[in-house]
């Protein structure tokens, strides 16, 4: 098509009003820097819009008239495609840097998730091993009770409830030959807060009162199977209730048990 039959053909009014696609719209854009005539012409149907425009004017507010004006004083060029495609890129950027963020809180959350896990594991650890010590612990004291009723060699002295506590009772066992001494207190109901239970080893005539040892902790005691001192020349045995810490003699006010060997 020559350039003459081009200008007449009305696409380069099209073009100049922005009705044509964009395929098209580059078309013209080649010619036009070809065909310096085509230019020539497209400047010339400008001119003659913006000269109509101004014309009319008055019909239009200022802000419609000044927009129209610098649309059709304006070029088209692929500066506008660029701008678009610079466009794209940031808007692929911060879509980029948002799953970027996304993906990191999902990793921090999955560690947190997994920290916890571990703590929790490593506490239900430390629980079961302590269930653990303390059964292991309640074995020996098991163990150790079972040797002591059995060993053959034990005498076996049976203390009564006295006065202030007649429902009160207790055992000693005493190997006479190692001279180990062990009581159980189960018959003894728990002492006040502040107080202790005291063992005496009695000579009886005359009454000389010795104390082999305190059941401390006695409510920690589940066996309320207790070791104390060792005796070797014992005629009976006591138990009185005396401040924490004990006392040098017995107070007998407060005589629990007493048994003769």
């Amino acid at each position: 098509m020559e350039t003459k039959e081009y200008i007449n053909s009305g696409i380069l009014e099209l073009y100049v009003y922005g009705l044509l696609s964009e395929t098209e719209n580059e078309e013209v854009t080649i010619m036009a820097n070809t065909y310096p005539e085509i230019k020539e012409e497209i400047i010339a149907i400008e001119k003659a819009i913006v000269a109509l425009s101004s014309s009319f004017s008055p019909f239009h507010s200022v802000a419609n008239y000044e927009k129209i004006k610098a649309k059709l004083e304006l070029k088209y060029a692929p500066v506008v495609e660029m701008e678009n495609s610079r466009n794209w890129s940031q808007y692929i950027g911060w879509a980029a840097a948002i799953l970027l963020m996304i993906g990191i809180g999902f990793q921090y959350t999955q560690l947190q998730e997994t920290s916890n896990q571990v703590a929790s594991t490593e506490i239900e650890k430390l629980k079961i091993e302590k269930e653990l010590n303390d059964l292991a612990l309640k074995n020996k004291q098991n163990e150790t009770s079972l040797a002591v009723v059995r060993d053959v060699k034990n005498t076996v002295v049976a203390l009564g409830g006295q006065a202030v506590a007649p429902e009160s009772s207790a055992k000693v066992y005493w190997n006479k030959e190692t001279q180990v001494v062990y009581v159980d207190a189960v018959g003894l109901p728990e002492p006040p807060k502040g107080m202790v239970y005291q063992v005496w080893s009695l000579k009886l005539s005359p009454l000389t009162p010795t104390s082999i040892g305190l059941l401390e902790n006695f409510d920690e005691n589940d066996q309320r199977l207790f070791a104390v001192n060792s005796t070797g020349d014992a005629e009976a045995f006591g138990i009185t209730l005396e401040p924490a810490g004990g006392s040098l003699s017995p107070t007998m006010e407060q005589l629990y048990t007493l048994g003769k060997v």
